[in-house]
């Protein structure tokens, strides 16, 4: 039985459905044959809920436009069409803002199926950074009693009656909000960007949901889109760690990524990254 979940959430950008593949193997190599086997691992995707429309914007644009710069073109019109797409009309039901909680959700479900009394590490890059802090939000907000507006949280009882056909226990419901959280690495973060129009007495992060809990923040300098988080508020400071990385090091990728934004794209590929990662699963494991 497995007893420890990774569970990442993708960044913004087109993105394939195995976008995990080469953090998952490299999280069980670094485990060892003895202690792989207790590693469960879930790749959260909601590109698909946006992808479709993106692609047939970019080729009118590509087929009857001269521009320039296309694959930092395409980039953009990805990425930020993604966070749009999230953000706009978000209350109305179906929205992709509920759609992406839902991907969220289902996979948690499926790790406190294997096993109930599995701790959860996550693993965030880019939007999903922005993704997984409202869906935890919005989760303890409404465990709390708080009134929820937005989301699968709105109603979990509803979502769940619609998405697995019951309702879930109280423990499910549990899981499912993070409750046993004890690990959570977020890279090329941009939150800052969506709070930052926000009055500071507004800007408040997740509760942490487990006594072991760990937020470790990393961030490259030269990524744009990548932002420390300690300064937006004074419960930042106090739950998160920021660490500033070169991401993208080696003798090629450092000329062709980590001096310019295209390291946003090169952390998890990073020992930097998978380092922290690793110890905070053999944390869980052993």
């Amino acid at each position: 039985m497995p007893t420890v979940a990774l569970v990442t959430v993708h960044g913004m950008g087109e993105t394939p459905r195995d976008y995990a593949a080469g953090v998952f193997g490299q999280m069980r190599a670094r485990l060892g044959p003895a202690l792989r086997e207790r590693l469960a691992c879930y790749s959260v995707y909601y590109q698909d809920i946006l992808q479709k429309n993106e692609q047939t914007i970019w080729n009118r644009v590509d087929r009857q436009s001269k521009v320039h710069y296309d694959d930092l073109r395409k980039f953009m019109l990805f990425g930020f069409a993604d966070a749009a797409g999230l953000e706009n009309r978000k209350e109305i039901p179906g929205s992709v803002y509920e759609l992406a909680q839902g991907e969220i959700a289902r996979n948690l479900l499926g790790a406190c199926t294997a096993n109930p009394a599995m701790p959860v590490v996550f693993l965030a890059h880019s939007l999903g950074c922005q993704v997984l802090s409202s869906y935890l939000y919005d989760a303890q907000k409404a465990l709390a009693g708080g009134l929820v507006q937005a989301g699968v949280w709105r109603d979990i009882d509803g979502w769940a009656r619609a998405a697995v056909g019951r309702v879930l226990s109280e423990r499910e419901k549990q899981y499912l909000a993070g409750g046993i959280c004890t690990g959570l690495l977020t890279t090329g973060c941009n939150i800052p960007i969506f709070v930052a129009a926000h009055k500071e007495m507004h800007i408040k992060p997740i509760a942490p949901p487990t006594p072991m809990f760990q937020w470790l923040n990393l961030y490259d300098p030269d990524d744009v889109l990548g932002w420390p988080l300690q300064p937006l508020s004074e419960g930042d400071r106090l739950l998160v760690q920021d660490r500033a990385i070169n991401a993208g090091q080696g003798a090629v990728a450092w000329v062709l990524k980590s001096w310019n934004p295209l390291s946003h794209n090169a952390y998890w590929q990073d020992d930097a990254v998978l380092a922290p990662l690793a110890g905070m699963i053999r944390r869980m494991v052993e």
